[in-house]
């Protein structure tokens, strides 16, 4: 091979490369072959998150075009994307930059929306939302660090563990020294009464230990129950006695709403009034028999000459009896 070739074929390998580098250089730079095909879409956002062209715009994961640019819009920054020809982009879409992993590039995702919302025209801008970025979320995280960190210190502090004397842990041993003795004698009783429900001493050892005395507790309960069912029942009856009453059923309800027997009742109660006052006055001959001695002696001895007269007659004839009867009379 001579010098010529040689030099042609490297010259061949050097214009292959600046090829390459050109490119690899227009694919990363978002400068693509073939940029004019599709249309375009933009959205605003507070922050691009360092977002470039070239990054990769994703409708529900799929990569469906590309960040053709970048540019600040008023108080907002702008994002130019340009989606391939056929690609439906509904309406009611919202943008979002998210990221493809921890050391990954941003890229642009948008949501399906829903299907009744109709489709993007070409050049018009989407609904974004801003999401925060890794720098947030670790500065989140580290602020969240920092707070957790003072409350274990005040935490610690309230607790006395570094050593302060009014940190509640020294508070509660200086608690326990004073009332050392208390704290024993209680400890000593709780062991004597445990000790005795564990002997079955007393009713509630009893209750533990004897089956006789669990038995005769649910009998007692079974009692209670009972009797629970029976005041149930009781107050049920006494509710429809009362609902009859107020009905004006029976003599009872008919005194009680019943006016016209309400009126009969008083009239008689007032009568009996008049009628005990008449006696106690003593008018009228019951009133003269109750409050008059006079009528009761001569009764009396009314009574006495009719027994006289009548053993006269049971000793003597007829005509003799009937004088001995006048006499007796007269």
């Amino acid at each position: 091979m001579n010098n010529a070739q040689m030099s042609v074929r490297v010259g061949l390998f050097f214009l292959l490369g600046l090829a390459l580098i050109w490119i690899t250089h227009e694919s990363l730079s978002g400068s693509k072959l073939g940029r004019d095909n599709g249309f375009e879409l933009t959205a605003r956002f507070a922050t691009i998150k360092e977002l470039k062209a070239g990054d990769d715009v994703r409708l529900a994961g799929v990569t469906i075009g590309a960040v053709e640019s970048t540019r600040l819009s008023g108080r907002h920054a702008e994002v130019v994307m340009r989606i391939a020809d056929g690609i439906a982009v509904p309406a009611d879409a919202v943008a979002t930059i998210a990221m493809s992993g921890l050391l990954g590039s941003n890229y642009v995702s948008l949501t399906l929306g829903s299907p009744d919302a109709g489709l993007m025209a070409a050049g018009g801008t989407l609904r974004s939302e801003d999401t925060p970025d890794l720098n947030t979320v670790v500065s989140q995280v580290g602020e969240i660090g920092r707070k957790v960190e003072q409350a274990l210190t005040q935490f610690t502090g309230a607790l006395g563990t570094d050593g302060s004397s009014d940190g509640l842990i020294t508070k509660l041993n200086g608690m326990l020294d004073e009332n050392r003795i208390k704290i024993d004698a209680i400890t000593s009783n709780l062991e004597l009464v445990t000790q005795r429900l564990a002997d079955g001493e007393g009713t509630l050892g009893k209750l533990l230990t004897e089956e006789d005395g669990y038995h005769e507790l649910v009998a007692a309960i079974s009692e209670i129950r009972s009797a629970g069912e029976s005041a149930n029942t009781f107050m049920t009856e006494a509710e429809s006695m009362i609902t009859h009453l107020k009905s004006g059923e029976g003599t009872l309800g008919a005194l009680i709403y019943d006016e016209e027997a309400a009126e009969n009742l008083r009239l008689t109660l007032t009568n009996l009034q008049q009628l005990s006052n008449k006696l106690n006055s003593g008018e009228g001959t019951l009133g003269r028999l109750i409050n008059d001695d006079g009528l009761y002696l001569e009764a009396q001895s009314t009574i006495q000459k009719v027994n006289r007269a009548a053993d006269g007659l049971a000793d003597q004839g007829p005509i003799t009896a009937v004088g001995v009867a006048a006499n007796s009379l007269f």
